[in-house]
């Protein structure tokens, strides 16, 4: 592997060079490897073809999961989360039942692999917000309540440089298990209609300095739909932080975080 020096940055491939970029640098390495058609039909690569559709099928839900919860992400999610949630999905894809390379993706059967998921890679949801809360759902998991008894923000929250006001957010995504379809020859969801679906409930903006404050949001499935047994509802809590200038609120770009606090 070799540096690219100079002016002109190259990618692509030239006279038997591939040249690429990653992690801001312009690389060069020889050109090589079997071609995607060798990969696509050769005997040889059996092996390769289950694990590329597998990971496909992995990366296919996550991305389903991030479509239902593209506004809380964009605040409080970090550049590892794509990677962070193929790799959970492709976790529960190999315990899955079945042939290599069709295995279900079936959230609904490993909830526990997903709790504890931090969306921000650089800040944890617990390292800025200490407070005591609970997540619990109805027994239609229709109505999923975030409640956070009376508190002192200045002692249970650690707030970035510049901040003045807090919010809290409660979202829930609901996930569909995945089947392989020998059809498409790809994972579909199994219940469609009730596959990439997010609610979020944002707080009111409250002063850090704020005495005795209580928090309490309801994240309610639209329509009052209850979800399929095939479909998980992903409960997430988090925290989004404020610097007021000029009695105007706007969001601070650091700071923010979320996790997954519950799958129901």
């Amino acid at each position: 592997m070799s540096k690219q020096e100079g002016v002109i940055k190259l990618t692509g491939n030239i006279g038997g060079m591939s040249f690429y970029k990653t992690n801001g640098n312009y690389l060069a390495r020889t050109a090589g490897g079997p071609s995607k058609e060798r990969i696509a039909s050769g005997a040889n690569f059996v092996r390769t073809r289950e694990n590329n559709a597998e990971f496909g099928g992995s990366a296919k839900v996550g991305k389903a999961f991030r479509m239902a919860l593209s506004g809380a992400i964009q605040t409080m999610g970090g550049s590892s989360l794509v990677a962070t949630m193929t790799k959970i999905f492709k976790t529960i894809n190999v315990r899955g039942a079945g042939v290599r390379g069709q295995r279900p993706i079936a959230l609904s059967a490993n909830k526990p692999l997903a709790r504890g998921l931090e969306f921000n890679n650089k800040t944890s949801f617990s390292s800025v917000f200490n407070a005591p809360y609970a997540v619990t759902a109805d027994a239609d998991r229709v109505n999923i309540v975030f409640d956070v008894p009376a508190f002192i923000p200045s002692n249970f929250i650690n707030a970035p440089a510049g901040a003045t006001g807090f919010r809290l957010v409660g979202a829930i995504g609901w996930l569909s298990d995945y089947s392989f379809d020998s059809g498409t020859l790809t994972f579909e969801p199994d219940v469609p209609l009730q596959n990439s679906i997010g609610v979020t409930e944002y707080g009111a903006v409250m002063p850090i300095n704020n005495v005795g404050v209580g928090i309490n949001l309801t994240a309610t499935s639209i329509g009052g739909v209850i979800p399929d047994p095939a479909v998980s509802v992903i409960a997430c809590l988090g925290i989004e932080f404020y610097q007021q200038v000029g009695g105007v609120d706007y969001l601070l770009a650091q700071g923010n975080a979320m996790r997954i606090i519950e799958v129901f």
